[in-house]
């Protein structure tokens, strides 16, 4: 009799070690949308984003493109280099973060990426590394 119960103990744990089997991958979604956004992304509108083009002056973004909660705005800028020269330009954002081009006095075109760092007032970062504080104009 205890050989009957060691056989149907060691049949239970053989079949119920089984692996289970993993679910099948998630089907990639089609989207228009970037994971991330980059200085050229403001200089076109593409044909998706064009079907959702939409100005308003009451805010301080030029346009925007996109459908609730995947908006991307576009705003004009100004501010300041860590030195203290004043710049100004163009910027795509968003959610949190963005990119654009800043111009100054002696720099025709500089690649940035932002984040905001309050209401109105981003953050940016060149390649190089130089930190510029800007404000939404």
């Amino acid at each position: 009799m205890q050989k009957n119960y060691l056989i149907l103990l060691l049949l239970f744990s053989f079949y119920s070690c089984k692996k289970a089997a993993s679910p099948p991958p998630l089907p990639k979604v089609n989207s228009f949308y970037k994971s991330v956004i980059t200085a050229d992304d403001r200089k076109t509108i593409t044909p998706q984003e064009a079907r959702t083009y939409h100005v308003n002056k009451t805010y301080q973004y030029e346009y925007r493109t996109g459908n609730p909660g995947n908006y991307e705005y576009n705003y004009d800028v100004k501010g300041i280099n860590s030195v203290g020269d004043s710049v100004s330009g163009n910027i795509n954002v968003s959610g949190k973060y963005g990119a654009g081009i800043l111009t100054t006095d002696t720099i025709s075109e500089i690649e940035i990426n932002t984040e905001w760092i309050s209401y109105g007032k981003l953050k940016a970062f060149d390649k190089k590394g130089n930190e510029y504080q800007l404000i939404v104009k």
